[in-house]
This record gives structure tokens, sequence and C-alpha cells, in this order.
């Protein structure tokens, strides 16, 4: 695995941060945990003190590979035709790039992740419930999204009759939580409890990414031995020749000099890397008024402005097992990038390399965080969007309506709302001329609350994507609610007052009811993204929600359209 950066306009920048990674020995206080690197107050050294687990997840890991694989033959004997993952964020994206990325093995179950309440995916993705297994991930034990699809599949499995439901669930989370004890007294096939000690965007190398890999027959030793050597080069003191610390050392020098757009660029084959690396990054970094905006899957046409730093990761197979990690003293990369841009060159000669990925980002985004004054650890903002949705809901089992912000207009039937700052930096326009607004340097999020994996809706929302960035220069990023309140909604709250938000929902033409709660799917995704758009209110953010009368391509299209000031 080689690895390579090009300063390029932040040579001085980089070195800089390289030179505070020595003075303050990082290297050593990350693994030593000596807290007082961190911060001086003792009430935050405690907290970080309680998320650094991931350092020794490879170890803590090990002993556990054969009671993996052992309960992963089980599966496999058992006849399931599918293994179902329910959950969000950290908790199920890790999973996901294994999928896409290396696939089931023959033999055993088809592998799927479900991160979304919307009624369409969910009825796509449970329509095998009757022989299909469950696997609720839920760090907290308490995830809303994660509870309600674990009570559709319970629904699901006892339609069709099968006398022990609780055979056909497995829990992943931690110890003493509610999903813990339901799991116990449900008698779930099996439970695996995560340490404790160990935050949900990285839990990638503990039972929340192991265990669905070990369904899908990957070879979970390989993994670890991978993540393995790229800790112990991530131990290095250099911060010039540590491969993690010298990417968080790039992504913070970055930042700090007004490049805080961090530009993934991955071959197909790699693409849901990059919606992991994307969480991690964002909801470590963006608070206080700080952060990095990942952007990921920016259509190739967009060329990037002068706030970019671009990393590029390449796949190189068939496999070769060079795992060294190693980094030239003084690396520069040939790149896709422009010699304006500064830029990182990741290649992977080998998919279990994906282990020593999940490791070096891990290290690299707590680098970034310590160089940028944040707490990588927390995510202070999320509660937010969580109690205006709980908030939502409670009205609605008092009312059996869902309080919805009043329309400021409503072309074509689509009802259009502001938030209070973006109404008052239109100055009296449309709400539709929001993309007016985007001044250098910020970037452009579209939210969508439709079913994830819809090739109706897919294409329409990247040539968005390409247009906005045409209308405005700035960049753009796409993310589908829920998932994305789990993953860059720490960084739409609480990072710099940069976006501008577009969320967009559409009524569902079935509804499906969640079993043992007043509300359905729909009612709760639509909470969700009125109680986001609440958050981003509150806190001064620019938005605009959208709410479609249906679910039409060419209506969608249309809003796109008129976004950009195009007609008809």
């Amino acid at each position: 695995m080689t690895f390579a950066i090009d300063p390029g306009p932040l040579d001085r920048a980089f070195e800089h941060a390289c030179r505070r990674l020595e003075q303050r020995r990082f290297a050593d206080a990350l693994w030593s945990r000596r807290l007082d690197v961190w911060t001086n107050d003792v009430v935050a050294q405690q907290s970080i003190g309680r998320r650094l687990g991931w350092l020794r997840a490879v170890e803590a890991a090990q002993p556990h590979a054969a009671r993996l694989r052992t309960s992963a033959r089980r599966v496999a004997d058992a006849g399931f035709t599918d293994a179902i993952l329910l959950g969000m964020g950290g908790s199920s994206l890790a999973a996901e790039v294994l999928r896409a990325v290396m696939g089931a093995a023959p033999g055993c179950p088809r592998f799927q992740m479900l991160d979304s309440v919307d009624p369409d995916a969910v009825r796509h993705v449970m329509a095998r419930a009757a022989t299909s297994l469950f696997i609720v991930a839920s760090k907290s034990g308490s995830t809303i999204e994660v509870d309600a699809l674990a009570a559709e599949a319970e629904r699901r499995v006892r339609a069709a009759g099968v006398a022990d439901p609780g055979s056909r669930f497995v829990a992943i989370t931690d110890e003493h939580t509610p999903l813990h004890r339901r799991a116990v007294e449900s008698r779930f096939r099996d439970v695996f409890l995560n340490a404790a000690d160990v935050g949900g965007r990285f839990s990638a190398l503990t039972f929340f990414g192991l265990l669905p890999a070990a369904l899908m027959g990957i070879d979970i030793d390989a993994l670890l031995a991978s993540a393995r050597s790229m800790a112990e080069a991530c131990r290095v003191a250099d911060p010039r020749r540590n491969p993690g610390l010298a990417l968080g050392a790039a992504l913070a020098a970055a930042a700090m000099e007004g490049r805080d757009k961090l530009t993934l660029r991955l071959p197909a084959a790699l693409a849901p890397l990059g919606l992991w690396i994307e969480q991690l990054i964002a909801e470590s970094t963006g608070k206080n008024g700080k952060g990095i905006v990942p952007i990921v899957g920016e259509p190739a046409t967009i060329a990037p402005g002068n706030d970019r730093i671009i990393v590029t990761v390449g796949a190189t197979h068939p496999p070769s097992r060079s795992r060294s990690g190693e980094v030239p003293p003084k690396p520069k990369a040939e790149t896709d990038a422009s010699p304006l841009h500064p830029s990182v060159r990741i290649d992977m000669p080998d998919v279990y390399d994906l282990g020593a990925e999940f490791f070096r980002w891990e290290v690299a985004t707590a680098t970034a965080g310590f160089l940028l004054g944040v707490n990588p650890f927390d995510e202070p903002n999320v509660q937010q969007a969580k109690e205006a949705t709980r908030a939502l809901l409670d009205a609605y089992d008092a009312e059996r309506r869902l309080r919805l912000p009043e329309v400021d207009t409503a072309p074509d039937g689509m009802g259009a709302t502001l938030t209070t700052a973006a109404r008052e930096a239109l100055r009296g326009a449309p709400p539709l001329a929001l993309l007016r607004v985007p001044r250098p340097g910020d970037y452009v999020a579209l939210l969508a609350y439709l079913p994830p994996a819809d090739e109706r809706f897919t294409p329409i929302l990247d040539g968005i994507r390409v247009a906005v960035a045409a209308a405005t220069g700035a960049a753009t990023t796409l993310g589908f609610g829920p998932r994305y309140l789990h993953s860059t909604g720490q960084l739409h709250k609480g990072g710099p007052n940069t976006g501008v938000f577009v969320i967009v929902t559409a009524d569902v033409a079935e509804d499906l009811a969640v079993p043992g709660q007043p509300y359905s799917f729909g009612v709760l995704q639509m909470a969700q993204a009125v109680g986001d758009f609440g958050a981003l209110d509150r806190l001064g953010r620019r938005a605009l929600l959208v709410r479609l009368p249906r679910r039409d391509p060419a209506l969608l299209q249309q809003l796109g359209d008129s976004l950009v000031g195009r007609r008809a």
C-alpha cells in the first residue's frame, strides 16, 4: 500500500502542522492516552478518555474471531436467504463498505443494509423477511429508526408463522442498553456486546463491522491483519512518516488555510468507502463553528474550486498482499488534481486493505480534530434534531396530525418554506431563488428524504448537483434522510455557517405503520425532515424545505430546474 502527499500551495501550512504534532509528541500521547494533550479541561478530558477504545480495537477483536466464524457458519447452515443489517451511521456504513467492495461469498446469505425509514425502502429490503436474518445494530440501543425497523421486521417474521421470532434476530450493542435487555428477553439468536469506550463512527473494526464481514464470508483475520499493520505504522513519532498523522495534518492544514472542502475521488468499486469517510470526518470535526466538509460522489464534470483539498483513493486489483503502509519522508504524488490543489494519493492493492484504511482514517480524523482544536469524539449538535423530531412525534400522538411549518409559497403544488436566515438573505426574493445566496467558500447540501437506492431519483439528484455547481460555483453534497442526520448532520449544525441547505420531501403513495407506535414510517420520515429544518432555523442556517405532493421524477426535475433558474 502506498501513500503520498503533495501539499502544493499548503507546503508551509503542512509543515507547521507536522511541527505542532512533533512538539506535542502527539503520536505517543494518542497511544498512551495522555489526555492533557487534548485539553486542560478535566470534564472534557474524561469525555475523550471514554472514547479511545478504538485504538485497541484490533487486539480486542482477535480473541472473538473464532466465535464470529462459528456464528456465521451456523447462519449459513440454517438456510437464510438474506442477512439484513438494521442500523444508522457508524453502526451500518462500515458493513455497507464491505458489502459493496467485497460482497458475500458463495454459500452465504445475501447481505443488505437498511438505514432508511422510507416506506418504499423498508418494503423493498424486507420483501423476504420470512427467510431473512436481521442484525439490529445500535450502540445506544435506543436509536428511533432502528427500533422502528426492528419492530417492522419482527411483525413480518411473526406474520410468516415463525414460532420463535427471536431466533431470526442478532443484536450488536453496548452492554446494559435497551437493545441488550430486549435481545435477552426476546431470546435473540445471538448478542454481540461492543466495548463501551468505542464511539459508533470509530467502530468499523469492532463487532459492528466484523460480524457483517463474517456473515459475508470475508476473511476477518486478513482484515484485522491489514489493520494491525496500519496501526503499527501509525505509532511512528515523525508525523511525516506516519500515514495517519500525515493525512490528518494535511486535512487540518488545508482547513485552517480556507480549504475546508475535502474532495474524495474514488473508483466506483470503492464508492461506499466515501460515505463511511464522510460520516467519520463530518461528525468528528464539524463543531464549535469549525469543520472539514467532505465532498463525496461529486460528478466528474464539476471542477473543484480553490477551497478544496483532494484525496484520491485508487484500488489496484488483483490483490497484492503488501501492507507496509510506508510513507516517503517528503512525499509527492501524481494525482488527477490540479497543481493548484493540495492532494493526497492512496493506493489499495488489496481489498483487505480496507482494514488498514478504516484505521488510517480514524487516526487521521483524531489528528485533524486535535489540530483544529475540537473534540473529535463527541457530537454536541446531533441531539438537537433528535429532540425536535421527538417533540413533533409527541404532538402527533396527541393531535393525530403532524405540525408542519407554514408554507411561504407553493409553486405547482410544491410547498416551500425558508428559515429566517434564508429569508433575510433573499431579501424578498421567492424561496426557490435560494441558490442566489451562496458566497465564495460556501457549499450547497441537497438533502433528500427519498429511497436512497431508487434509480428513478438518484440520477436526477446528481444532475441537480451539476447544475447547482455550474450556477453557483459552490461545492455540493448529496445526502439521504435520515441517514445524513447520523453523518453530516453534526457538521451542518455545529460546523462553519457556510452551508446552504435544500431539504426535499415527497409524500408517499402507500404508507406503512410502525408497529406499536401511533405514527407511520412516512410520518416518522417527515418529522425527521421538519425537525432538522427547525434545528437549522434556530441555529441561523440558510435552509429551504420543499414538500413535493407526490413521488414524481418529473416534479423533482422541475424543482431542480427552478432552483438553478432554468425554465422548461
